[in-house]
């Protein structure tokens, strides 16, 4: 009897760690299937937003453009699409909304909302993304990559100047900096399992702003 007991005891543990893997599993394929439909959609909505938003200056000639489109006067919504964010050599294309909060997080890039804006072209722009979605390619950037962030009011480009690993409760990578710079933050190391211990950096300065479409535009410096 104790045999058959303990044998239907194992048996039991098996099929409810089977049961939990496949839970998980389709739980993350789920969570995939949604970051993948929500960012196919906001590229669109951004390349629409680029066409019908964009301010008229930045339509004109670089040597026309010598201001700064205004930044919006209202806060943005927690999830609000800003734009693009883009990384030629690593493949990396991720729409950008604005938060930091777990639904934001789980489908595009968020925005620190406490950091400047990129339009503002001013202090440390900061943006965060999971190291096991859409910033996984972060582990093979390398200094003076390219950076690019598309949005109505403007495409900036940026070249990497630095990476470290960091602890979560240094938060003086989001000071204030005197030149333009974007701050991007994931979690490392890339291959932990569970709740990683440090966080990976990555800053790059701007280097200049592109003048009228994303395609046909001239980089202003």
């Amino acid at each position: 009897m104790r045999v058959e007991s303990r044998h239907g005891f194992s048996t039991w543990v098996i099929r409810a760690l089977t049961a939990f893997g496949v839970a998980c599993l389709t739980y993350y394929a789920l969570s995939m299937v949604d970051t993948w439909r929500y960012q196919r959609d906001a590229k669109i909505r951004v390349e629409e937003m680029v066409t019908m938003d964009r301010p008229p200056e930045l339509e004109r000639t670089p040597s026309d453009v010598d201001r700064t489109p205004p930044a919006r006067a209202r806060r943005l919504r927690t999830g609000e699409l800003i734009g693009r964010v883009d990384i030629p050599r690593l493949k990396l294309s991720a729409a950008v909304a604005e938060g930091d909060d777990k639904k934001t997080l789980s489908r595009a890039v968020g925005h620190l909302p406490d950091t400047p804006l990129p339009w503002q072209r001013r202090g440390n722009v900061a943006l965060a993304a999971h190291r096991d979605g859409l910033f996984r390619p972060l582990e093979r950037i390398r200094l003076n990559d390219e950076l690019r962030i598309t949005t109505p009011h403007g495409d900036y480009h940026y070249r990497v100047r630095t990476t470290q690993i960091v602890d979560p409760d240094d938060v003086w990578v989001l000071a204030p900096t005197p030149t333009p710079t974007i701050t991007l933050i994931t979690c490392y190391p890339f291959s932990f399992v569970g709740r990683a211990p440090r966080r990976f950096i990555v800053q790059a300065e701007m280097v200049g702003h592109l003048a009228g479409s994303p395609l046909t535009g001239s980089v202003v410096q």
